[in-house]
């Protein structure tokens, strides 16, 4: 059983359906998103997740455990690859 899609409007006038509580907007998300960076290979709700929580640098990312990371409303399992490789890449690692 899915789920009905509301009609949301963002603080920008985008008009976006969700069925969830989530207010991101996925017009803006892409807007938003980074260049370069490891944030920029990340997907919007993981990218969201993590700047939400104050954490937009490996250094950052680097201070916390990968469970504290999964904890985090918008992060999967599937974006540990990626921020790990992104963290090895700077002789990082999760705390």
């Amino acid at each position: 059983m899915t789920a009905e899609k509301i009609v949301k409007v963002c603080e920008k006038g985008h008009t976006f359906y969700k069925s969830s509580e989530c207010t991101s907007c996925p017009t803006c998300n892409k807007e938003n998103k980074p260049a370069s960076g490891f944030l920029s290979k990340l997907s919007s709700p993981a990218r969201n997740a993590l700047i939400h929580e104050g954490i937009d640098t490996l250094q950052e990312l680097s201070k916390y455990t990968e469970k504290e990371i999964l904890k985090l409303h918008g992060i999967g399992p599937a974006s540990l690859p990626t921020m790990r490789s992104s963290l090895e890449e700077e002789g990082l690692s999760f705390k």
